[in-house]
């Protein structure tokens, strides 16, 4: 791997983890706007900028392709389908959440997302784990328990972001589709649902888009542009750096989000929140830690390799 490929891969996972963690400002200039309606704008404007993308980078013709292999491929069709339901129900809590005062609620469930992805490979990839990696799973659940016994609710927030984001990740691993493409597909895939909620809010005459002002309507067109192109940033990082390193960029997200909560919003930040908050920060960097552990090894073994 060139040191160009990695300061390249580095910089546009930092774009895309700075983008989503900044994005708890953006969302509260749209307060007043439904989570719903906002969720349908951004879903309809994502496919539009998606559709002018591939325009520009002349990459029709692959799209076509791709829909075509569904035809034999019908697995990879219904896992594109699922990764737009997943990520639609993301954002949907994340901007119900922003707008309703749980940003540091938020921030929890996108700390416990690493570790959620960590479950699921597991479970499901059939993954292995050291022992100390089981640490630092079970130091994470003592943290959202603390939570739960602290709120003496369920913190349903934290959870749906972590499983909904968790699981559509485990998707796209699954789905061997180019990344603008990809993202295509899935927009179009829950455009419809979109135009239809949209519509069905014109007929009621509850809609703030086109009805309040030109900057309301600008801010909830470019909400398309700022869905994509942090998605568009953190495939093209992703592929240029290893996963570790992936990793450590990837509490950029959380972490702003809480300083944003805490000093910018004023939400209550109790010593309930900051103990869960060390327990899940120590079961982060023991888990990063020790993946970078394996990735040193590793090319030490294959340089060792190429020596002999």
């Amino acid at each position: 791997m060139e040191k160009n490929d990695v300061r390249h891969g580095v910089i546009f996972a930092a774009i895309s983890y700075l983008i989503w963690g900044l994005f708890p400002i953006y969302w509260k200039h749209l307060q007043g706007v439904g989570a719903d309606e906002i969720l349908a704008n951004r879903i309809l404007w994502s496919f539009i900028f998606m559709c002018i993308l591939l325009t520009f980078t002349r990459k029709w013709g692959l799209f076509y392709q791709t829909l075509r292999s569904f035809k034999h491929q019908k697995k990879q069709g219904i896992m594109l389908f699922v990764a737009s339901v997943l990520v639609s129900c993301n954002w949907f809590v994340y901007i119900w959440a922003v707008n309703a005062n749980k940003i540091i609620e938020t921030s929890l469930g996108y700390y416990i997302n690493p570790l959620v992805s960590v479950l699921l490979g597991i479970f499901v990839m059939k993954e292995k784990l050291s022992k100390i990696q089981y640490v630092s799973v079970g130091l994470a659940a003592i943290g959202v328990c603390i939570i739960t016994f602290a709120h003496g609710a369920f913190p349903w927030i934290a959870i749906s972001l972590a499983l909904t984001f968790g699981l559509y990740g485990l998707t796209k691993k699954l789905i061997k589709v180019n990344s603008d493409v990809g993202l295509t597909l899935e927009t179009m895939f829950i455009t419809p649902f979109a135009l239809l909620y949209i519509g069905y809010l014109f007929i009621k005459g509850d809609h703030a888009f086109l009805a309040v002002s030109a900057s309301l309507d600008f801010l909830l067109i470019i909400s398309g542009v700022l869905t994509a192109v942090p998605l568009l940033f953190f495939a093209k990082g992703a592929q240029k750096i290893p996963l570790s390193m992936l990793g450590f960029i990837q509490y950029l997200t959380p972490t702003l989000t809480l300083i944003l909560g805490v000093f910018v919003y004023h939400e209550p930040f109790t010593p309930s929140h900051l103990l869960a908050f060390i327990f899940i920060w120590t079961a982060l960097s023991i888990y990063s830690l020790s993946q970078t552990k394996l990735f040193t090894n590793s090319k030490k073994r294959q340089q060792a390799k190429g020596i002999a």
